[in-house]
């Protein structure tokens, strides 16, 4: 089959396919993360009401804003790198449709990249699980001492 013009641009364009599928896949946890942050925010802007009103459990409550901040933190740190993430994999595409222009000049640059934004998002899902690990140890905390305080 002879080499043409039109067959470059259609490998060019399925190589830029992957790194888009990466955008959608990183997009789809930030909306998730970015919600989880929304919860995050209202359940401590709940406790921060509790601490004001509810005296006798004042040390319960300064321990669960601790936490829950420390889970804002966690989101936070997460959204971060998947912006980061999401920003490597967009250079990436456009990495590869100027490389093919300059005729394969920029080296290794799409593929550096590439990994760096596959980095980000390692280290978000890194974050993201242990926000999740926060949310049961807390939620567990204060299902115990809801418990305790109903027996009691």
């Amino acid at each position: 089959m002879p080499d043409s013009p039109a067959l470059g641009h259609y490998a060019i364009l399925t190589s830029m396919l992957a790194p888009a599928l990466l955008m959608a896949a990183t997009a789809s946890l930030l909306v998730s993360a970015n919600a989880r942050l929304a919860r995050v925010v209202d359940r401590l802007r709940a406790l921060i009401v509790a601490w004001e009103y509810d005296a006798p459990d004042r040390d319960v409550r300064d321990s669960q804003i601790k936490r829950h901040r420390q889970r804002a933190q966690l989101v936070l740190r997460a959204c971060q790198l998947l912006y980061a993430g999401l920003g490597a994999f967009v250079g990436t595409s456009l990495a590869l449709a100027i490389d093919a222009f300059l005729q394969f000049r920029l080296g290794v640059l799409p593929t550096v990249l590439a990994v760096l934004g596959v980095s980000f998002l390692l280290l978000a899902s890194v974050a993201l699980g242990s926000e999740v690990s926060l949310s049961v140890r807390s939620f567990d905390e204060e299902l115990d001492h809801e418990l305790s305080r109903r027996r009691g």
